[in-house]
């Protein structure tokens, strides 16, 4: 099983994105998404945002990872 977590872009920098995922920055590379800004959400999983996602989304995950 695979696992990806919302986290909230707050800069981009060429390929590269700086997330906060629960208030943890870190660095991921944003080369396969075409359209990502400051202030997006996105799904990260090892390293790569995969898929850009509503904020509504990005709670819904967050409540269910604390649930686990």
């Amino acid at each position: 099983m695979c696992v990806g977590l919302p986290a909230k872009v707050v800069k981009i920098k060429g390929g590269t994105a700086l997330v906060d995922a629960s208030g943890a920055r870190r660095e991921v590379s944003a080369e396969l998404l075409d359209d990502v800004d400051p202030g997006d959400y996105v799904m990260v999983h090892a390293g790569i945002a995969i898929a850009k996602i509503t904020s509504d989304d990005a709670a819904e995950a967050d409540a269910v990872m604390q649930n686990i």
